[in-house]
């Protein structure tokens, strides 16, 4: 589904990807854990251009996505294209993003009208049908400020899967909710992976992590140090910089 080949980012003088090469499966769902500044949001980031990497490629369904690479310059393709491109994937983010004068409905149905230029009787229809999937049918003409944390997200999730995505990037989805509504945006998400969507998550929840994921990846200091199943990866880590990161955050 998404390839990365020697994918590197540099802020200022600061490296903060280091040739980060991965393959995302189709129908899979990868956790990416680290720590705080290890690079895992802003690989996310450079999935859909949010950030433009310094270097690398970057494919999705094995075709070069947003840019050529020539003599080691990066050459841009068209905004048409990288716009085409960057359709196939949904973003949810920690702090929702969501535009605050819209109810939750209109946060869905924006995206539908004016990205994919559908009819605003169909985007409402569409609408409808992903807010009821995560569990938000009655909560429609709320307005963000009416809806708690985890029912900001899941209206997030809605917008994205409203679009069709061929894959989602979760950006750290549960950071920034109180601790007794992440288990609603965790169960929305649990029910997606059954569904067999692509899916990359960028968490801190170690538990749901081992529940979820086909494949967990550990990043570090821009590198991914460690990676497979998540027996393998969160019970039986090979390497001592991942297990001195879990036994700090599974105490």
């Amino acid at each position: 589904m998404i390839r990365l080949v020697e994918i590197r980012k540099t802020f200022g003088g600061h490296e903060v990807l280091r040739g980060v090469s991965k393959t995302f499966g189709e129908g899979k769902v990868t956790c990416v854990i680290g720590p705080s500044g290890s690079g895992k949001s802003t690989l996310l980031r450079c999935i859909n251009l949010l950030e433009k990497p310094t270097s690398g490629e970057i494919f999705i369904e094995g075709e070069r996505a947003y840019y050529e690479v020539e003599r080691g310059a990066i050459r841009y393709h068209s905004e048409s294209r990288i716009t085409t491109v960057r359709r196939k994937l949904g973003m949810v983010f920690q702090d929702f993003a969501l535009f605050p004068h819209l109810t939750a409905i209109e946060n869905v149905t924006e995206g539908l009208v004016y990205g994919l230029g559908r009819g605003r009787q169909e985007a409402v229809a569409v609408a409808t049908r992903v807010l009821a999937r995560v569990g938000l049918a009655e909560r429609a003409a709320y307005y963000p400020d009416q809806l708690s944390g985890g029912q900001k997200q899941r209206v997030a999730i809605a917008r994205s899967l409203a679009m069709t995505p061929k894959a989602i990037l979760f950006d750290e989805p549960t950071s920034a909710l109180d601790p007794e509504l992440v288990g609603e945006v965790l169960d929305v998400m649990k029910d997606l992976s059954r569904e067999g969507i692509t899916m990359i998550i960028a968490t801190h929840e170690m538990k749901f992590a081992r529940e979820i994921a086909d494949e967990v990846i550990f990043v570090d200091h821009g590198v991914i140090v460690e990676e497979g199943p998540p027996a393998f990866v969160l019970e039986s880590p090979q390497h001592e910089r991942t297990r001195n990161f879990l036994r700090r955050v599974m105490r």
